[in-house]
């Protein structure tokens, strides 16, 4: 099993930004979220089942979930919410176990934006640390509004229903404020690059 660092954060924080560097680097990535797209394509038990539990609307005619219906409707209805998490993230939890033991880089970054300190510690206690993205929130408005065409009020909506910074700051090993160019978050990621490598070869 290699050494696994998980990356997560708030939306628009910048985790996919981080998670390109290190896979220009050479590093396998491990990503929840392309997992539970796979998941929910044409003829997967996850789609038959989010049809039978939370209605067949959400089914496109190609056989794809509408994930932007979806979405929107989860987002509204709390039990909605949970049944859908009870539907994907067992499934999503063994795929990114399989994919990780079955990496071939030196560390692996497994990418879990949901990730909280108490699953981190019951349901993710294979992983090695714990690297948490976050950007002011005026930021994460703008990108949100600039990237989904959604609106401030929407924006704010989004962040404020996740967990805040300072809720995930316990389970962090390292933390990336990214609220500058480009360029200083490569930097950054890249010195975390160097100091990971450094604990593949001596584990503190």
């Amino acid at each position: 099993m290699p050494y696994c660092v998980a990356v997560s954060g708030g939306i628009a924080s910048g985790k996919s930004s981080v998670c390109m560097v290190f896979e220009n680097i050479g590093i396998n990535i491990i990503d929840a979220d392309s997992i539970a797209r796979q998941l929910v394509q044409p003829n997967q038990p996850a789609t038959f089942e989010i049809a039978k539990q939370l209605g067949s609307q959400f089914i496109l005619t190609d056989g794809n979930v509408d994930r932007v219906s979806l979405r929107a409707h989860v987002f509204s209805n709390p039990k909605a919410k949970l049944e859908l998490e009870k539907i994907l993230h067992p499934r999503i939890q063994v795929e990114l176990l399989t994919q990780s033991q079955n990496a071939k880089s030196p560390y692996v970054i497994v990418a879990i934006p949901l990730l909280t300190p108490e699953i981190r510690k019951t349901t993710y206690a294979w992983l090695n640390r714990v690297l948490i993205v976050e950007a002011p929130e005026q930021v994460q408005i703008a990108r949100i509004m600039e990237r989904d065409g959604s609106s401030t009020e929407i924006a704010k909506a989004i962040i404020n229903a996740q967990l805040n910074y300072q809720a995930r700051l316990p389970m962090a090993d390292d933390v990336i404020i990214n609220d500058a160019s480009f360029n200083h978050l490569q930097s950054w990621t890249e010195r975390l690059h160097q100091r990971y490598s450094d604990l593949v070869v001596q584990p503190n």
